[in-house]
């Protein structure tokens, strides 16, 4: 009798995939990138999208090439820092997830798959799959201060929000600011992200002494930086993480359009 145990737990753990990446290459800003090649082999189901690059990177840093650079930090789809577009899709074909939370269990064995960075005017690239995000910040720097009191912290129902107001308001701040919605927009529009950081505080009463002056500053700065218009067809909400809704952009009009009339 053989002693063999059929296993198909331990099959699944121990099956590995071949892939063929077509990754984009750009040595610095003002070098002329294009798309590289990399056959790679021996990669589990069971990897996120970052660890099987960092196994293509330990290749290339063996043979003595330079490794792919891309952006990343907490690696749990919390900071925002990672992004790149996989097949075509900001962060990849999972909805509601960072590209480090992506899988290669959602890929099959033999694929093709193309990564590309963040395209956007706004968005100049670095380094291969890292782009610059700094518009990003300064559009957030330009809403400027809350007038709230520091120190202590104050009594919990000391100002008193309504249930339905708290939860919009924490829904627009769980935007990381990652720049998937504006690489999506086929007129790279900053106009989610935006509209995350204006209703976050638009929404509770600490936010509006500053109010008018902030959605001002901040689409201002959104239009300085070079995003395109919002044409309102919904490629932002459809790939962002966070799953931030399209009706933060209608509130960040309607503050706009008020704002206009009392500034």
């Amino acid at each position: 009798m053989s002693d063999f145990v059929h296993n198909p737990v331990k099959e699944i753990h121990d099956r590995t995939m071949k892939l063929k990446l077509i990754v984009w290459r750009q040595a610095n800003a003002k070098a002329k990138g294009g798309m590289v090649e990399y056959n790679v082999e021996d990669i589990s189901p069971d990897m996120s999208f970052l660890e099987m690059l960092d196994v293509v990177n330990e290749g290339l840093i063996r043979k003595g090439e330079d490794p792919i650079t891309f952006e990343h930090d907490c690696r749990e789809g919390i900071c925002g820092s990672c992004g790149f577009m996989v097949n075509g899709v900001a962060h990849g074909p999972d909805a509601g997830t960072t590209v480090c939370q992506l899988h290669m269990r959602r890929f099959n064995d033999g694929d093709t798959i193309y990564i590309e960075p963040w395209r956007a005017r706004a968005f100049g690239v670095i380094k291969d799959l890292m782009v610059d995000r700094s518009s990003m910040d300064r559009i957030i720097a330009a809403g400027g201060y809350v007038s709230v009191k520091t120190g202590s912290a104050p009594e919990a129902n000391s100002v008193p929000v309504p249930k339905q107001f708290a939860d919009a308001a924490f829904d627009a701040a769980a935007c990381i600011g990652c720049g998937a919605c504006i690489a999506q927009c086929k007129n790279a529009s900053a106009a989610l992200f935006t509209a995350a950081k204006v209703s976050q505080l638009a929404h509770l009463p600490q936010g509006k002494p500053e109010g008018a002056r902030r959605v001002l500053r901040m689409v201002e700065q959104m239009n300085v930086e070079g995003f395109g218009n919002c044409s309102n067809e919904g490629e932002c909400e459809a790939v962002c993480p966070k799953e931030i809704a399209m009706t933060n952009i209608a509130r960040m009009n309607r503050e706009y359009e008020k704002a206009l009339f009392t500034k």
